[in-house]
């Protein structure tokens, strides 16, 4: 039965492939869905017309009003998500990567909100510069069927304001929908009539969350807010249940018995779902002997399985400041996934000989079955190798040689990725510690260590290999890229940097290497993180995609992700495409057609899954940030200027906390806006304020509602 519906979907896909092909003809005008059929010479309408529905609905093409079929590229119309702005315009994302955002106004909206995938018409070049604007004619798929925000309720009627500042607009709630909830009350409110001009949202009140002033209520929102699953469906938990908790004689049958090779896993140290683990020897000649042994997820969730729906629409786990809402349930994810020590687990191994240079001569992908020695923390690594811990020293005397060869491989392969351009951002992280109650009691940054560094070498070299290993095989697979900057972006970071006596060099050419150039020459500065955040936000996101078109930043010509199939959809899909081509060898062509459409469905699946989560998380973040202020307001602290604009500064203090200082509140001169020097200057002191200035600043305002920090200067 999957057979024949998989036979079915691939033979739709060819179908719409074929239907794009024909339209792209320079010959081709708009036909109807008979002409169409006619043309193609096929035998089943209903079929084809589907086909038809569902690429009108995707947005590959356009029916007009006399129902004619044609590509929107060619009817000047553009399809793609639109990101709202606080202010009430927008910009549509198109579809297709390497086209410029379209501005739309507010005014050109038609009821279109933050996140639909809409189709806009192009309505030219706005009146004060290059920017392409357009008006949106048709919203595809809505994208807010729940708001999550804060009631205030009136006589007649209520309304909801959206957490989500790109929503822009209020959501009205008439009188006996708003399920007992009271003004300040988080909520959750279904829309039951779309936005029209001059006409906001309505909806009713589906769940109360809670006050926004009870503990726990903020992280619950956002939860709410991003639609994250914390509870499994029942029928999933139920595949649980026939999972053995224990690894089998019948399922390590096979495998490469690697239960006596010394192995250790290095995480953190609330980590629960471990999912790799390293060993490494010395090779006789010199060389290093690099093994990376990953959690074989997949023999736990087969394809189509109800675990593996789950996973598919999860994409991702997804770790906010308080909790993890993880892919997979935590009896496969914290249980017999999990790598822990001294017990036997499954998994798939990547064997790899590197010289003393970090050149990879060869390796090998088997299918395994280990025993993990250790479970170490990159705290106790980096008091071994670095601290030189006694107690620790002597507790894993067995094992420093092997830390002590991790490092060297370590420094090496980090030596050879840095030499050929990749591109090196040391950003701190922020890791903030909560009370029993929620609340944020400390917050520090958290720097990379040797610890971390080993694993994350031997990680990027592994899912490099890895890439490069079946791109070569000619397998459908899930990369991981991230594509060349925009000429543009690249053109505005060179004005920024003009100002610093910094350029990005070979603009027609940009090579990663011209990024860590700069980087090398701003390293220790005071503008080092300001510079490194900004040239940061030109690169593009990286993304999953089943076509290699390498990865920027890393300087990789292939590169995928290989190494965390409990946490990441698109490791757990290569992992059984592996296991496959292991099994099997070569790959028969409909098998490969079959893998092709999986392969684009699951990269964009899961791109979108990771977006939602890196927001989520960024936010829950950004909200402990703000509350951890809360009661420091009046007292002065140290800040460096991270951004610059017509309407104020942005600092950013030692503990990664941001906030705005107005320019209303610089009262001794009149300050005027320099967007090429982002700068703000004294039209009569000549006093200039600059990205990555150090400022000395006071905490005038806290708002926990719109998560905002006021600060002024402390010597004005």
């Amino acid at each position: 039965m999957l057979d024949r519906i998989d036979n079915e979907k691939v033979g739709d896909l060819i179908m719409k492939e074929k239907i794009l092909e024909f339209m792209k003809r320079s010959a081709y005008r708009p036909l109807s869905a008979d002409e169409l059929f006619r043309a193609f010479n096929l035998d089943n309408r209903e079929t084809f017309v589907k086909n038809l529905n569902e690429m009108e609905q995707d947005g590959k093409i356009i029916c007009t009003r006399k129902m004619k079929y044609g590509l929107p590229e060619k009817m000047n119309l553009a399809v793609g998500k639109l990101q709202g702005h606080p202010k009430g315009f927008g910009f549509l994302i198109q579809d297709t990567p390497g086209l410029p955002d379209i501005y739309i106004s507010a005014e050109n909206m038609n009821g279109a909100m933050h996140n639909d995938r809409v189709v806009a018409r192009f309505l030219g070049r706005d009146w004060d510069g290059p920017r392409q604007e357009g008006e949106i004619i048709r919203v595809l798929t809505r994208a807010n069927t729940q708001i999550v925000g804060t009631i205030e309720k009136g006589r007649k009627y209520s309304f909801v304001t959206p957490d989500e500042g790109r929503l822009s607009i209020d959501v009205f709630v008439p009188k006996g929908q708003e399920k007992g909830s009271v003004t300040g009350d988080k909520v959750v409110v279904e829309i039951t009539g779309w936005p029209e001009k001059r006409r906001n949202p309505e909806g009713k009140v589906v769940t109360v969350i809670g006050h926004k002033s009870d503990p726990g209520t903020d992280i619950e929102s956002i939860v709410w807010k991003y639609g994250l699953s914390q509870a499994f469906p029942k029928h999933v938990m139920n595949e649980i249940k026939k999972i053995p908790i224990q690894v089998t004689r019948e399922q390590a049958k096979g495998r490469r018995d690697l239960r006596d090779l010394q192995m250790v896993t290095i995480d953190g140290e609330d980590a629960k779902d471990l999912d790799d683990a390293v060993s490494l020897e010395v090779l006789p000649g010199g060389s290093y002997r690099l093994g990376v042994h990953i959690a074989d997820v997949g023999s736990y969730v087969p394809a189509n399985s109800a675990l593996d729906k789950e996973a598919y629409k999860r994409g991702t786990s997804v770790y906010l400041v308080d909790r993890v809402i993880p892919m997979l349930p935590p009896e496969l994810s914290n249980g017999i996934c999990s790598l822990n020590p001294r017990v036997e687990r499954l998994a798939m191994s990547v064997f790899m000989e590197i010289d003393t240079a970090g050149r990879v001569l060869n390796h090998e992908i088997v299918e395994s079955v280990i025993n993990i020695d250790e479970r170490m923390t990159y705290r106790n690594v980096k008091k071994i190798l670095v601290d030189r811990d006694p107690e620790l020293l002597k507790k894993y005397g067995y094992l420093l040689d092997t830390f002590n060869n991790m490092e060297k491989l370590c420094l090496i392969l980090r030596g050879r990725r840095l030499q050929r351009g990749a591109v090196d951002f040391d950003f701190p992280e922020v890791k903030v510690k909560l009370n029993d109650r929620g609340e944020p009691v400390e917050i520090a940054k958290y720097d990379r260590s040797i610890a971390d560094q080993i694993i994350e070498e031997f990680m990027l070299v592994t899912n490099e290999t890895v890439a490069q290993h079946f791109y070569e095989a000619k397998v459908p697979f899930v990369y991981r890229i991230h594509e060349t900057p925009d000429g543009e972006k690249i053109s505005n970071l060179n004005r920024f940097l003009f100002t610093f006596g910094l350029s990005i060099k070979g603009f027609n050419n940009i090579h990663p290497g011209a990024f860590q150039e700069v980087l090398n020459k701003v390293t220790g500065r005071p503008e080092e993180r300001v510079i490194s955040t900004i040239m940061l936000r030109t690169m593009k996101l990286a993304r999953y995609s089943e076509e290699s078109l390498g990865h920027f930043g890393l300087a990789a010509e292939h590169y995928c992700h290989f190494t965390s199939p409990i946490r990441r959809y698109p490791d757990l899909v290569i992992h059984r495409i592996i296991k496959e081509v292991l099994q099997k060898g070569k790959l028969p062509a409909k098998r490969k057609d079959k893998l092709a459409g999986f392969t684009a469905d699951a990269s964009l699946q899961s791109s979108e899954r990771e977006r939602i989560a890196t927001e989520a998380e960024r936010e829950s973040v950004d909200l402990k940030k703000v509350e951890f202020m809360r009661d420091k307001a009046g007292e002065e602290f140290d800040a460096v200027i991270s951004g610059v604009t017509s309407f104020g500064m942005f600092v950013e203090l030692d503990n990664l906390v941001e906030g705005l200082v107005h320019i209303t509140t610089l009262a001794d001169d009149f300050y005027e806006y320099d967007d090429i020097k982002h700068s703000l200057t004294g039209r009569h002191t000549r006093r200039t304020f600059r990205i990555g200035d150090t400022v000395r600043v006071r905490l005038e305002k806290v708002n926990l509602d719109e998560r905002q920090l006021d600060f002024e200067l402390a010597d004005i």
